[in-house]
């Protein structure tokens, strides 16, 4: 019997341009254009330094949470002042412009996207064009795998989640005190809900990922003796099949949710209170 040896360390070959009859190059184009547009809004607003938070309804903007810079503290909207650092402070205020006030919080979670497995076919094709598309030829000679620096890194995904997942809490928690009247006490605004679904759409993003359902479910070798655990894994098995959908929607909710707050702050509008 014959045997057929490996490939060696280059791309498939595929002697056309592309085997495709579609407009292949709608998706990388399109992906180029939206993660491009969003880094540079992402960029500017995480240095802004300002119109961040809003003390008479509790509005934070999920850029800049956990807010560590120490002008989170005493923060003064329209005559109302209030504190905007829930976890206290480390960052001097000389560190405005250069250092982001959600310093611990950043980094992790643009670790955890350029890592994520949706994030990586995304960027891969549309910035690296390795390779544009399924069925089209492959610009570069050479891949060695996620084996050597910096592709490596890619590996420390599933620590990259358990960061997410805590920051994911913290955001929840901002969510929950966005629900603060104009009066004291309880109350409900626009902002209020853009909150809670931004913060919804970030779990279900987060609990969709395939290092999560991992986690809830994996190392097992029986699920009859962990209903629990196998009851857990269904349920995120069922949103894991939209993971790249909630990946692309949190980029927008992220957005909204940061120039919502940004426009009330500033003054530029009102709260739309809907309770108190």
């Amino acid at each position: 019997m014959s045997t057929v040896e490996a490939p060696g360390k280059t791309r498939a070959q595929i002697r056309e341009r592309t085997l495709r009859r579609d407009d292949w190059r709608v998706y990388p184009v399109t992906t180029l254009v939206i993660f491009t547009a969003w880094v540079v809004y992402a960029t500017i607003r995480a240095f802004w330094g300002s119109a961040f938070y809003v003390p008479q309804y509790h509005y934070l903007t999920p850029f800049y949470s956990p807010c560590l810079n120490e002008i989170c503290n005493n923060v003064t909207v329209d005559g109302h002042t209030g504190d905007a650092a829930e976890f206290g402070t480390f960052l001097p205020a000389a560190t405005r412009g250069w250092i982001p006030f959600a310093a611990i919080s950043l980094p992790f979670l643009l670790l955890f996207r350029l890592t994520c497995y949706y994030y990586r076919k995304a960027y891969y094709r549309s910035f690296w064009a390795s390779p544009p598309a399924c069925a089209v030829s492959e610009p570069h000679g050479k891949y060695t795998g996620e084996r050597r620096f910096p592709l490596i890194g890619q590996n420390l995904h599933r620590y990259f989640w358990m960061a997410a997942f805590l920051i994911s809490l913290v955001n929840t928690w901002d969510a929950v005190r966005a629900f603060h009247g104009k009066d004291g006490g309880f109350g409900i605004g626009l902002g209020t809900l853009i909150l809670v679904a931004n913060v919804v759409l970030l779990w279900l993003y987060t609990l969709s990922c395939h290092s999560c359902r991992h986690i809830v479910g994996g190392r097992l070798k029986n699920f009859s003796k962990h209903p629990v655990r196998y009851w857990m894994w269904g349920q995120v098995s069922k949103i894991n099949l939209n993971h790249g959908r909630y990946a692309l929607i949190t980029l927008g909710s992220l957005v909204v949710a940061d120039l919502y707050v940004a426009l009330v702050s500033s003054g530029t509008i009102s709260d739309l209170r809907l309770f108190n």
